[in-house]
């Protein structure tokens, strides 16, 4: 299985389970989140990879590079920007839009 088929199962599988969620967060903060991350991404992945800190099997690439770093580093960086807020909700970090604050969980 090449690293692009693998990045795309796991992204549809985490977009699947994390729809409930996801769809209730603003887009805008999510999407910058996903800009910045894919922006560090390509800067520093072209660097770990200019300074031979490792090097990606040919056969499991498709070989199409953003700067120097292969299009499939970028899938990370997308998972976190959409799994970490996903959590953050979940796991009852800050109220999401239409939540009181306080968890508006039922009085006794």
């Amino acid at each position: 299985m090449t690293n692009a088929a693998l990045n795309l199962l796991v992204l549809a599988v985490l977009v699947g389970v994390s729809w409930p969620v996801l769809r209730r967060l603003r887009g805008g903060p999510v999407t910058g989140t996903v800009v910045v991350l894919c922006l560090l991404t390509a800067v520093f992945d072209t660097a770990m990879i200019a300074a031979d800190l490792y090097v990606y099997d040919a056969d499991k690439i498709l070989g199409v590079y953003v700067w120097g770093a292969p299009i499939e580093d970028f899938a990370y960086a997308v998972a976190a920007a959409l799994g970490m807020p996903v959590l953050w909700t979940v796991l009852g970090g800050r109220p999401s839009r239409g939540e009181a604050p306080g968890g508006g969980g039922e009085e006794a």
